[in-house]
């Protein structure tokens, strides 16, 4: 029995320190917004599960609505803070993030590794895998934490991955049991 995740990652959104949590989207995230519901209106979907950071919630917004269903926020599936105390300019941030996927220990001061991401996040995959076997689910999420749980399932998804995804972006991941079947991406600009 296949069951499938929808990993939609966050529309645009203007970095702003200490906003984290409470950062909404760009003028030009909720026009992706529009085209992401109309994406997934294709779709089945049984339940929406999120990130609780803002910007995640209201990109699979849309999708919850047209079928009536309730976000459900889950705290283990929010963005993993690479550290430097949101002092880092871009590229900066970058390096880390490149090393990070490196060295899967790796983080800065005040950050959290890959590896750290991972045990926080998989064991939420794997329950609602098991759960909610057959389902189709959306999960509204942030680009490293998406890719750190896709590597998890196969290796290629990596830093090239990350570095090559959208603001927003969605996979659709088939899963039969818990062994990744299949990845399709459904986001495509132009």
């Amino acid at each position: 029995m296949e069951t499938v995740l929808y990993m939609v990652r966050h529309a645009q959104s203007p970095y702003i320190v200490g906003q984290e949590r409470t950062r909404g989207l760009s003028l030009q995230g909720e026009t992706d917004v529009k085209r992401i519901t109309e994406i997934m209106s294709k779709e089945k979907v049984d339940m929406v599960i999120s990130s609780p950071f803002a910007r995640a919630i209201l990109t699979v917004e849309g999708i919850a609505k047209e079928r009536h269903l309730e976000i459900v926020e889950v705290e283990e599936l929010k963005e993993r803070l690479v550290g430097g105390d949101g002092q880092l300019d871009e590229v900066e941030l970058e390096e880390a993030i490149r090393q990070s996927f490196e060295d899967k220990d790796f983080c800065l001061p005040g950050g959290e590794s890959i590896s750290q991401a991972k045990e926080r996040a998989i064991p939420i995959i794997t329950n609602l895998l098991r759960k909610y076997k057959g389902q189709h689910i959306v999960i509204g999420t942030h680009g490293n934490i998406m890719t750190a749980i896709m590597g998890y399932y196969d290796s290629h998804y990596n830093y090239d991955f990350w570095k090559h995804t959208a603001k927003p972006d969605i996979y659709k991941l088939t899963f039969v049991g818990e062994n990744l079947h299949n990845v399709e991406r459904l986001w495509f600009k132009g």
